[in-house]
């Protein structure tokens, strides 16, 4: 298949080649995390709860009003990736909510944030820069999508994307976290063991989701559906419930 077909089947351009760069040590894991127990998904009752909140992180982004892009690549090598987030308000029976500002933040393929470092939680210095950090606005169908690449991960966390949702009038609704699926077959175990794109690491050291310190109680409403391969790039579809 090719690499514009595959990702314009969601709507998509392509995301464009990508080169590789050096290996760069990891940086620290996230700080506490609050959590609820709520069930974030439409239950076979008809009826449905907002997802589980989660921190923001200590590296959540200082100004995403400046940062409306869909591509959040920037200059940031690695797998190809299509993030496609769904919003439905839980005030209008998990209807597909229309106007929600979302911003989507997540760590480089060396498990860095770019607007942090220098510091003794990340020693890469990325505070001028603004990678893979984005703000979109849902369409009629709830739904935002963003081109990036397939994350990282740090010590002490498995891979993840942060995820804050606003309502059309900038109140916030919903800060959380979106999980990965993991296993060996998994987008996690195959990009980590592409060396040629840069994901050097592999996953020696790998914290996997039931020992995360945020997705480690339950991953049941955060959990992602991943599908594609490594040359052509992998698509992410998610959906995230709010009360709006």
């Amino acid at each position: 298949m090719e690499r514009k077909d595959f990702l314009r089947g969601l709507g998509l351009v392509g995301l464009g080649s990508l080169s590789i760069i050096p290996m760069i040590n990891a940086c620290s894991k996230d700080d506490d995390t609050t959590t609820d127990s709520a069930v974030g998904s439409t239950t076979e009752s008809g009826e449905c709860s907002v997802t589980t909140s989660e921190t923001a992180g200590p590296f959540p982004t200082k100004n995403p009003t400046s940062l409306v892009t869909s591509n959040i690549t920037s200059n940031r090598t690695g797998v190809e990736f299509a993030v496609n987030i769904n919003i439905k308000n839980t005030n209008a029976s998990c209807a597909a909510l229309e106007g929600a500002i979302v911003d989507i933040w997540h760590c480089d393929k060396d498990g860095y944030y770019s607007e942090y470092g220098g510091t003794a939680m990340q020693s890469a210095d990325f505070t001028s820069v603004h990678f893979l950090r984005g703000r979109q606005t849902t369409d009629a169908n709830g739904l935002v999508h963003f081109t990036s690449i397939f994350p990282g991960w740090y010590s002490g966390r498995a891979t993840h994307i942060h995820v804050h949702v606003y309502n059309a009038s900038g109140t916030s609704l919903l800060v959380t976290q979106i999980a990965f699926p993991e296993g060996s077959d998994s987008a996690v175990a195959l990009v980590n063991a592409s060396s040629v794109n840069g994901y050097t690491k592999g996953l020696t050291g790998y914290t996997y989701n039931a020992s995360d310190n945020v997705f480690s109680d339950s991953t049941t409403n955060e959990m992602s559906t991943i599908t594609g391969n490594v040359s052509d790039g992998f698509i992410l579809t998610h959906t995230i419930n709010v009360a709006g």
